[in-house]
């Protein structure tokens, strides 16, 4: 059932001042985040409703506890025990009455579901675990064990530098074993993704797609419980409309802003504006499975065509950095690319070199609404179509809805798509697993299709741990590679911005892209 207008949604909730009304750019793909991978998601479910045995704190740059209360790991880097916080409540929902607190089955549950292919719930994710599968955790972790009801220990294949910040990311989020085993015994263990339960600040009251998404606080939070009553997230997919709403109080806090409107916001009295530096990379990734992209020479001549400057000017207006490989430059591992300048001489020339002297048609994919990372999308389109047409590829730009063009991206179906990609700790793993990672093709993530087994092992290498210097060299080579093959035409690092209404504190934007509202204040 879906509201005639969306004023008469927030009319009678915006009247009560502790409910606190979020304008975001899209709906998610649903609340059982495993299955996702797009930060809209995250955001909606993993942020809100749940929580991970570890957090990683941005504002003190490491990972914290959070349902873990400690953790061990052995000399060998092989055993990684975590004991759980005593006392951690699931929630009371209109479909589910706990009986228990949360224990060790719990993150069995979570854990092993994704993991074990025979596990009854295994199965019931009809596309897989895109971030199990694509960080390779099924021939990482051998076992999950619980050697009392408050310890869970993992037990890894080989040492893995990346494992303990890979927990804080959302797709490890904890879930009720006991709600998982009435779902299926009713045969309906889909409603784990229409109707979630978590430990988190906010319990799910009513999804409406494509308008809003009503929460409520969680009396029982253990973190205890947020300043606010009620959290509202205003789904809006117009910036311009987000930053009106944000005007006339309808929303105290607008997500994904354009550059013309962070400017707008400074000069009104009434807005402030919550900025931080994005552990982010906007990029077009060349789907090299698809001829004529599978030649490195047609990804290089695309690379050389476009012309980035004019693009980061009239699409960024001034909010981005130029972008010339996966990782931000203030990532450690980071190694400084020439990258592809604007030379469609050149490009030409390797075109001819292709056998493609007389160009060839493709398409470009991108979505309908602006994002951080994406703020214009049809202009941005349009930039590339253009500067392409000058060296004869005909491209027809396709604008496709968020979550289609998601799930038929993550299919391979796309030739050219405009994405982009946020890491979750600072850690260059998570860039270079997810997107360029062989296992990450068949999961979906690695938008460029692109495996090759050199690149693969200076990745994996990296993953398995050394300090941090030794780390670094391996990526380097890793990014070398990357540029030489032309897998993404790289775009642009975003600064991250949030509007705020003046009164609103306790949120501070992410550079990672996540939300953290369990301490937000209206005053």
């Amino acid at each position: 059932m879906r509201l005639a207008a969306l004023p008469l949604l927030f009319a009678p909730l915006l009247s009560q001042a502790a409910t606190l009304a979020v304008c975001t750019e899209a709906s998610p793909d649903g609340f059982d985040v495993v299955q996702y991978n797009s930060l809209t998601t995250t955001n909606a479910s993993a942020d809100v409703l749940m929580n991970r045995l570890v957090e990683y704190d941005a504002a003190a740059g490491k990972l914290v506890p959070s349902l873990a209360e400690h953790w061990e790991v052995s000399a060998d880097g092989l055993s990684w025990t975590f004991q759980l916080r005593a006392g951690v409540k699931f929630q009371h929902t209109a479909w589910f009455t706990p009986s228990r607190e949360l224990n060790a089955d719990d993150v069995l549950f979570s854990f092993q579901r994704m993991l074990d292919a025979g596990h009854p719930w295994h199965k019931v994710a009809a596309s897989g675990y895109p971030h199990a599968q694509s960080m390779q955790w099924p021939a990482l972790i051998e076992r999950v064990e619980a050697p009392t009801p408050s310890s869970v220990r993992f037990a890894l294949k080989h040492p893995d530098a990346t494992f303990l910040a890979t927990l804080s990311m959302g797709f490890a989020s904890i879930y009720s074993a006991e709600y998982a085993g009435q779902l299926l015994a009713a045969g309906t263990p889909e409603k784990l993704n229409s109707q979630p339960v978590g430990t988190g600040p906010f319990i799910l009251k009513r999804f409406q797609k494509d308008a809003a998404i009503r929460y409520v606080a969680n009396p029982d939070y253990f973190a205890g419980k947020s300043a606010v009553d009620g959290l509202v997230f205003a789904i809006t997919p117009d910036a311009n409309v987000r930053l009106q709403k944000l005007k006339r109080g309808e929303c105290q806090i607008a997500l994904s802003p354009k550059p013309l409107d962070v400017q707008a916001a400074r000069a009104d009295d009434r807005l402030a504006v919550s900025e931080t530096p994005a552990f982010m990379t906007a990029f077009v990734a060349l789907n090299s499975q698809h001829p004529p992209l599978d030649k490195p020479q047609a990804r290089q001549a695309i690379n050389l065509a476009f012309d980035r400057a004019s693009y980061l000017q009239a699409v960024f207006e001034g909010s981005a950095s130029a972008a010339n490989g996966p990782l931000p430059a203030n990532t450690w591992g980071y190694a400084k690319l020439a990258g592809y300048p604007h030379d469609p001489v050149r490009a030409k020339a390797l075109l001819a070199e292709a056998g493609l002297a007389d160009g060839f048609k493709t398409t470009i994919w991108t979505r309908p609404s602006g994002s951080l990372l994406n703020p214009n999308p049809t202009l941005g389109a349009q930039l590339l179509q253009a500067d392409l047409a000058k060296i004869g590829i005909q491209a027809e730009i396709r604008v496709i809805e968020w979550g289609e063009l998601i799930r038929r991206a993550k299919a391979g179906e796309h030739d050219l798509l405009f994405m982009g990609w946020a890491g979750d700790n600072g850690d260059p793993d998570n860039f270079l697993t997810p997107q360029f990672a062989c296992a990450s093709v068949e999961s979906g993530l690695n938008f460029a299709r692109y495996c090759d087994p050199q690149l693969d092992k200076l990745i994996a290498e990296g993953r398995a741990g050394g300090d941090q210097a030794a780390r670094s060299a391996l990526y380097r080579q890793a990014q070398s590679i990357i540029e030489q093959q032309a897998l993404w035409l790289p775009l642009a690092h975003p600064t991250a911005y949030s509007l705020l209404r003046k009164g609103v504190t306790g949120y501070q934007v992410s550079p990672f892209g996540r939300l953290d509202l369990s301490n937000v204040k209206l005053n």
